[in-house]
């Protein structure tokens, strides 16, 4: 099975929302989420196998003299690449996983020539860079999921919300215990573009 972690998909359950962000933070510091992103990585590859790229490139950015042993190229190509997209190419991005078996990054956005270059030039020498189209820009994603779980249980004695969180591929996945009541009470009230109704299973919390 490939080792995938889809990073940029934050996935969030009554309302906590794991994202990028806390990835990087966590290869940058040295610190962790206590388990709750492996989780979240787990979750998102069983529901997310990678499309089709459009098109892609190998990295040919030669390794920093002062690189950290302890972070791969692959890692320090996503740090570059969330930079980008934290600053002027924002508007096209939609999200981004990593695939460690192929040495790969596979990045949704809108297509951009710039950005395109720009990501192209971040990845390190050996890195390939999978590009795949989208329609929606993260941050669009990003409201629309904070306005279905703002309150996750308005719709308790219908149907139960289980999940909310934006799918790295540039829609938003509601996880509930019945979709045929749920997807078209849903998508009336925030509309049909990028939702995705699925059945979950309810989360249990261990004991130990």
């Amino acid at each position: 099975m490939t080792n995938r972690r889809w990073i940029a998909a934050a996935v969030a359950t009554a309302g906590v929302v794991v994202g990028a962000a806390l990835y990087i933070d966590e290869l940058e510091t040295g610190h962790t989420d206590g388990g709750l992103l492996d989780g979240a990585r787990k979750g998102a590859v069983a529901a997310a196998p990678s499309a089709p790229a459009e098109d892609w490139c190998v990295g040919t950015r030669p390794a920093p003299p002062d690189a950290d042993p302890d972070v791969t190229p692959l890692d320090r190509t996503v740090i570059r690449i969330d930079k980008l997209v934290a600053g002027a190419h924002s508007a096209v991005f939609t999200g981004l996983g990593v695939d460690e078996d192929k040495n790969a990054a596979d990045v949704w956005r809108i297509p951009s020539e710039p950005f395109d270059t720009a990501a192209c030039d971040a990845a390190e020498k050996g890195v390939k860079l999978r590009l795949h189209p989208a329609d929606v820009d993260r941050k669009t994603l990003d409201a629309l999921a904070d306005r279905i779980s703002e309150d996750m249980y308005r719709w308790d004695g219908t149907f139960q919300m289980r999940e909310v969180g934006v799918d790295e591929r540039g829609f938003v996945r509601v996880g509930v215990d019945d979709p045929k009541k749920a997807e078209p009470l849903v998508k009336k009230e925030f509309g049909p573009r990028y939702i995705k109704v699925e059945h979950v299973e309810q989360a249990h919390a261990d004991v130990g």
